[in-house]
């Protein structure tokens, strides 16, 4: 009776598992939301509209200003750790075995407020992404019973989608995206119910504050016209050659802000900066290089602005944000790709003879957003959400899927992969411990290739065997088919080092199962053993073990 209690005590425990799930997954959308609120109010009318407020001199140096703070905030509160908010995400999304580092928090969302409260030219639903994802594992942390292994990054995926739809006031961009941008042409799965409930309940959060206001300033709604399919086409196609671009751009400064020294790429980045405020002042008469870029929609979206100020403000608003990224800055790159697909589908629009018609600036949102984070879904429902106006959503499928297959395998983050990987793929990133056989039979570099034979080969049944000396060295293996180097008349005499194959791989303990194979391949064996750099035997991989490890991975791929 006890034992049947038990069991049925269990299996409630489980059939509630779901509920309270749920539950934690609320109270991740409503931190969140209170903390993407906060981190709104500090950095848009605490911060950025009083920098706005000042002498244009204040407002050309307020970015390199903001970029010095966010190094400080890295260097002392983050442990040194990067300015990556959204790609961390996504990073710690593919690394299944290691939960979001909740250390480097403070310091980035510090560098994050600096970066663009000061007005440097990145968005703010990067570190939402990153406030919501970090409260979302903290929690899974501490509630790990309600958890299974398949729900690793449950509340982190459901974190990320409440962050977006707090910031934006879009919870089902917020969805789509935090499931869609970890892979270029996939989604994750088993995290659509988590997601939907965190980012519902953070919106209602969010807006309790700030509002219902769309987030763009789009007015009207353009009659659906067969040629805009053709204008559509184009558009998708510019602005897929253009995101391939950027992404380019954004990728070279990413390895600078990761490996020149602090004082040297903020001081060129701020240089940079101040010299694209001041073009952009001689211009457009304002300084729409420096913030987020939602007074560059505005300014867009007027028809007096000419062709030719379009692509420059195009070309002046990517280089701000080129440098802001290679000066260390913290923040997204979300609404940076939405600005910049503003101003192709206001150019386009310009050529097509329609400057004052808001569907290019709109579907040009789709097609470059989608392009450049690889989430062609998430585009379209922010354009449908941010604007209010559903009949932008047909042309902008069409933009999207041409500036998709214009951008190839580029993208602007580096951790995206483009696919959930099968049996074969995880097991190629898993550690080569996860293989690892410790507990081997050596041989001693001076033991006869008789008893080499007697004891390992016959009695055994081992093919290779790892020689290793009194100090745990390394020497060599010895194997079945050099047995013939010797012979039969001197394995009484003859040591098995004389046999010792020296010139086959030995693999690290840092690496991946890929590498190992990698090595098995080219070498033509079945057995690698593992050595330390000090040239200690660790243990061997098989390729039998490798394959074993197919009743590990067997269950249900929780990504």
């Amino acid at each position: 009776m006890t034992q049947f209690g038990d069991r049925f005590r269990q299996l409630l425990r489980i059939g509630r598992r779901p509920q309270q799930v749920l539950v934690l997954s609320a109270v991740t959308g409503a931190l969140t939301g209170g903390a993407v609120a906060l981190f709104d109010w500090l950095v848009s009318n605490v911060m950025f509209n009083r920098v706005l407020r000042q002498s244009d001199w204040f407002k050309a140096l307020a970015p390199l200003i903001g970029l010095i703070v966010a190094a400080l905030a890295l260097h002392f509160l983050a442990a040194r750790a990067t300015p990556a908010t959204a790609d961390e995400y996504i990073r710690n999304f593919h690394d299944r075995d290691r939960r979001l580092d909740e250390r480097p928090v403070l310091g980035r969302v510090v560098a994050s407020i600096a970066t663009l409260g000061l007005g440097g030219a990145m968005g703010y639903e990067g570190p939402s992404i990153y406030i919501g994802a970090a409260i979302g594992s903290a929690i899974q942390r501490r509630m790990s019973r309600f958890f299974s292994r398949d729900d690793a990054k449950l509340l982190l995926v459901a974190g990320a989608a409440a962050g977006v739809a707090a910031i934006f006031k879009a919870p089902a961009t917020g969805v789509v995206f935090a499931i869609e941008v970890p892979f270029q042409d996939d989604v994750a799965r088993r995290m659509l119910l988590p997601a939907l409930t965190a980012a519902a309940v953070s919106y209602i959060v969010f807006v309790a504050f700030n509002g219902t206001t769309p987030l763009l300033p789009v007015r009207g709604a353009p009659p659906f016209d067969v040629r805009d399919i053709g204008g559509a086409a184009v558009l998708g196609l510019m602005c897929g050659v253009g995101a391939r671009g950027f992404a380019v751009l954004l990728t070279q400064a990413k390895r600078i802000a990761a490996s020149a020294h602090p004082v040297l790429r903020v001081t060129v980045a701020g240089a940079v900066l101040v010299g694209l405020y001041v073009a952009s002042k001689a211009l457009a008469d304002e300084g729409l290089t420096i913030g987020p870029g939602y007074r560059t929609v505005a300014w867009a979206l007027d028809p007096k602005h000419g062709l030719g100020l379009i692509v420059a403000m195009f070309f002046l608003r990517a280089l701000a944000t080129t440098a802001t990224v290679g000066g260390g800055g913290a923040g997204g790159l979300f609404i940076p790709l939405v600005i910049q697909g503003v101003l192709v589908g206001r150019a386009v629009g310009g050529l097509f003879g329609a400057p004052d018609s808001s569907l290019f600036p709109v579907i040009g949102i789709a097609a470059f957003l989608g392009a450049g984070y690889r989430v062609p879904l998430a585009a379209i429902v922010f354009v449908a959400e941010t604007t209010g106006r559903p009949g932008f959503v047909v042309p902008g499928l069409i933009a999207a899927a041409v500036a998709q297959l214009a951008m190839g395998r580029s993208s602007v983050s580096p951790y995206q992969v483009a696919a959930r990987g099968g049996h074969l793929e995880r097991r190629f990133t898993l550690p080569i411990s996860a293989a690892l056989q410790a507990d081997v039979m050596t041989v001693p570099p001076d033991t006869t290739v008789r008893e080499f034979f007697a004891l390992h080969l016959i009695a055994n049944r081992q093919k290779s065997v790892p020689v290793v000396d009194e100090t745990h060295q390394y020497l060599g293996m010895a194997r079945l088919d050099e047995l013939d180097k010797v012979d039969e008349d001197q394995w009484e005499t003859e040591a098995v080092s004389v046999i010792a194959r020296t010139d086959l791989p030995t693999g690290k303990p840092d690496w991946t199962l890929r590498h190992a194979v990698e090595a098995m391949q080219a070498a033509d064996v079945d057995v690698l053993p593992v050595v330390d750099a000090g040239g200690r035997f660790v243990g061997v991989v098989e390729t039998d073990g490798i394959l074993k490890l197919d009743e590990i991975l067997g269950e249900a791929d929780p990504f």
